[in-house]
């Protein structure tokens, strides 16, 4: 006897604390578009990184990342935008800002994010130090400045996960729903596959084997943005991380 089951939702039920969960569906690309579409984005940015003068390299980047997560979701309607997690607390939508939700998303994205930052901190200044045998650390260089940090929000984390985690991770969860719970985190193989594409494009950028290790970090923000339902808390964590490395590279002497 067959029984009726409820359709699936190709994309990740928006959390509880979400104010405005999103009954837009996300549409099914092709797995064959949808690497198309990767490569030409690599490619764009990959270029950029080499052509464009050094000091300018960087902002070239995140114009290529988020000038194509533009042209994939945030022109759309504002159920495309929340079905991909870019609302950023009304931020990224098309229509008036409402104050407290921006507040209280916010809020919980600082607060995940530092949560988990100093669950990291210690383990990996750790690790440093013993894989690149420092004595001691020169705490007056580990304070980034503000120009830093802003550099890493606004210009490498922001662009990278709007388009690794908005777009492309999003598009890959349709096609891979399943879930693996790892410590409260939920991995498919949506996050894998992106953080590998995250990998290899941060390879191509610098081709140096150190690069691909962000493929660890990344299946970090991958899960915390299908827990969150968006990409704010990765966006907050990936700059923390980024800048907790620059940090500890610094306080030790950086590698040997």
């Amino acid at each position: 006897m067959c029984q009726n089951k409820a359709p699936e939702r190709p994309v990740d039920e928006v959390s509880s604390h979400e104010s405005f969960p999103t009954t837009a569906e996300v549409p099914r690309t092709s797995l064959e578009k949808l690497l198309a579409i990767t490569l030409a984005v690599t490619a764009v940015v990959t270029t950029a990184s080499y052509v464009v003068p050094r000091d300018y390299s960087a902002p070239a980047v995140a114009c290529g990342f988020l000038g194509a997560t533009w042209l994939l979701v945030l022109r759309k309607d504002v159920g495309a935008i929340r079905a991909h997690g870019l609302s950023i607390g009304g931020l990224l939508e098309p229509e008036p800002i409402e104050p407290k939700r921006l507040l209280r998303e916010g809020a919980r994205a600082v607060l995940v994010s530092l949560v988990l930052l100093l669950l990291i901190a210690s383990p990996f200044a750790l690790g440093f130090k013993l894989w690149f045998d420092k004595s001691s650390v020169d705490v007056t260089r580990i304070m980034p400045s503000w120009d830093a940090a802003a550099g890493q929000l606004l210009v490498i984390a922001f662009p990278e996960e709007a388009f690794y985690r908005g777009y492309l991770q999003t598009r890959l969860d349709v096609h891979f729903p399943r879930t693996v719970n790892i410590l409260g985190l939920h991995v498919s193989l949506g996050v894998v596959i992106t953080s590998a594409v995250f990998a290899i494009g941060h390879f191509a950028t610098i081709p140096s084997p150190a690069r691909l290790a962000v493929f660890f970090p990344s299946l970090l923000f991958g899960a915390l943005r299908k827990r969150e339902g968006g990409i704010g808390a990765a966006v907050l964590l990936h700059a923390m991380c980024n800048l907790l490395s620059a940090a500890v590279a610094a306080g030790f002497g950086g590698a040997r």
